[in-house]
């Protein structure tokens, strides 16, 4: 049995701790004795969350059990911790099996120094104020999440669940993982997956309904002729106005678009597919497997083949 400890704190992000506790009590229905879950505050009264909601702690922190798995959520009441809670972090943090946070958890881990000399990530707003404070952490505000050795950190608020998942994937295997992603009605691991953001959600989306369209027709048809001239003539504007039109309602020239849509799809298809390099080239829009490894290595240092290797599931069902 792994004793899982979720830390509460006042203005602690409600989601950041209920959304990886499902993922995690949904595993324990499937396997019963595989979790033990638990929650401790810092004198193990109720605490408020950033929504307004009270969550009740079983424990206080002096008392807790010791965890596998202890788990550090974020939300507004990580910005200006409790100094209590940090010390009894330094204490006990480096004594669990696994240290992960959610979110903005990663600040008060960073905190109490126990992301020194790692690799972390955070919620993409405060990624830039991690890597500031923090210098000798290599934040990346790229991932959903990262493991480094025995830590790890989640992204954004809902990254939490993600985590939670590829650890319940770890520890009792790919079906309940499954299973539990499938029950919760999220994906096992979301599209794109290794990014925050997709390619629609970096950019803004148009307020002409003309130009919102043309963004939806790129999603859906990476293979097909995306030049300025075909959307365009989708879209009934000139050339030249619907460029300058696209890059002002979206932020991002069309060309940049498309490349950001084409290497969102054909990532999706190495990571959940075992479809051929060329086969995806193809479906991707990069016309060859060498078009498709250039865009690959600028963009992300790695062949499509590297970057199967690193991604996908070793095994699939």
């Amino acid at each position: 049995m792994r004793t899982l400890l979720v830390v509460l704190f006042d203005g602690v992000q409600s989601l950041d701790v209920t959304g990886p506790v499902e993922v995690f009590a949904g595993a324990e229905l499937r396997h019963p004795g595989a979790y033990r879950l638990a929650t401790a505050s810092l004198d193990g009264g109720p605490v408020r969350t950033s929504s307004g909601l009270t969550l009740a702690a079983d424990h206080a922190l002096s008392d807790a059990p010791a965890p596998h798995t202890l788990i550090v959520p974020g939300g507004q009441g990580s910005r200006h911790p409790d100094e209590r809670l940090l010390d009894w972090l330094r204490e006990h943090g480096p004594r669990a099996d696994r240290l992960v946070s959610v979110c903005t958890g990663a600040i008060l881990l960073a905190r109490a120094g126990l992301l020194d000399g790692r690799r972390a990530t955070t919620h993409w707003a405060y990624c830039d104020t991690l890597a500031r404070h923090h210098p000798e952490i290599e934040v990346d505000p790229d991932p959903i999440y990262v493991r480094d050795g025995h830590v790890a950190t989640s992204a954004g608020v809902t990254s939490g669940i993600d985590l939670a998942l590829a650890l319940v994937e770890e520890d009792l295997g790919r079906g309940t993982a499954l299973a539990i992603a499938r029950h919760l009605v999220v994906f096992l691991r979301r599209p794109g997956g290794q990014a925050q953001f997709s390619a629609q959600l970096a950019a803004q989306t148009a307020q002409r309904e003309p130009l919102r369209e043309v963004q939806q027709w790129i999603s859906e048809h990476p293979d097909g002729d995306l030049t300025v001239e075909a959307l365009a003539a989708r879209a009934r504007l000139s050339p030249r106005h619907f460029a300058r039109a696209f890059q002002a309602e979206t932020g991002v020239p069309p060309g940049r678009y498309v490349d950001r849509v084409r290497l969102e799809h054909a990532r999706r298809l190495l990571e959940d597919t075992g479809d051929g390099v060329e086969e995806i080239a193809r479906a991707s829009g990069y016309g060859t497997p060498e078009a498709m490894r250039r865009a690959f290595v600028k963009a992300l240092g790695a062949s499509p083949a590297e970057y199967r290797r690193r991604f996908r599931p070793a095994t699939t069902l």
